[in-house]
């Protein structure tokens, strides 16, 4: 009695060993995907002056990229009528630890302002500098002076964002408001600020160079993580 028992223990071993060998062992689940934490630090412009806070320009990038599958959030630390200088002085409680990389759109109003280009480049690298320091990556969204202000200041001001992105390896998206500048179609009634079809055409505009930045933080360690 104790052999038959035995011989069908043996036999159901056998069946199963060879289910396994023809179906395989089961699939390991896929490790889910690492949310990255960005943070839009601006003026109005990211702040979206006049709009919604769904229509701001970090909550419809937020929207755009988790349709095309990313896994982000984007926070919205954009403060209106902020220079450079405002920026760099609110920036350590603007980016908080856990972040992973920085949209930085910072100038516009020096240069409405007529600052002398030379304080905003310095208050641009200091925050650029800073970031690093702290292993935050920036993406820098450039911005580009009025033509009225003069061909000097045009050119030293239009400067200062490709060569700090050159200086410091960063990904440059060249004009903010590339596609959308001057046209009403765009604009509030101001003239200076993007309606909701003008966030919406900076949003397309910017994706391709968000998803190369976001490429560069994929597996990066989170900061203030244990390795």
């Amino acid at each position: 009695m104790l052999q038959r028992h035995d011989g069908r223990r043996a036999a159901l071993i056998l069946v199963l060993f060879a289910a396994l060998l023809m179906h395989g062992t089961p699939a390991r689940a896929a490790p889910a995907e690492r949310v990255l934490n960005l943070v839009a630090l601006g003026d109005s412009l990211t702040a979206g002056y006049r709009l919604p806070a769904d229509a701001a320009f970090p909550a419809v990038l937020e929207r755009a990229l988790k349709a095309k599958g990313h896994a982000v959030t984007v926070a919205n630390a954009g403060v209106s009528g902020d220079t450079t200088t405002g920026g760099l002085d609110r920036l350590d409680w603007s980016v908080p630890d856990g972040t992973d990389g920085v949209i930085l759109e910072l100038g516009a109003n020096d240069m409405l302002r007529g600052t002398d280009p030379a304080v905003t480049k310095k208050a641009l690298d200091t925050i650029v500098a800073r970031l690093k320091a702290r292993g935050i990556p920036v993406l820098m969204a450039g911005m580009r002076a009025s033509l009225n202000l003069g061909p000097d200041f045009v050119s030293r001001f239009d400067a200062i964002y490709p060569s700090l992105s050159e200086q410091y390896g960063l990904v440059l998206y060249p004009f903010f408001l590339e596609g959308i500048a001057g046209d009403r179609a765009f604009n509030l009634d101001d003239g200076l600020h993007p309606n909701l079809k003008g966030v919406e055409t900076i949003v397309a505009g910017i994706l391709p160079t968000v998803e190369t930045f976001l490429s560069r933080l994929q597996g990066a360690p989170r900061y203030g993580s244990i390795p």
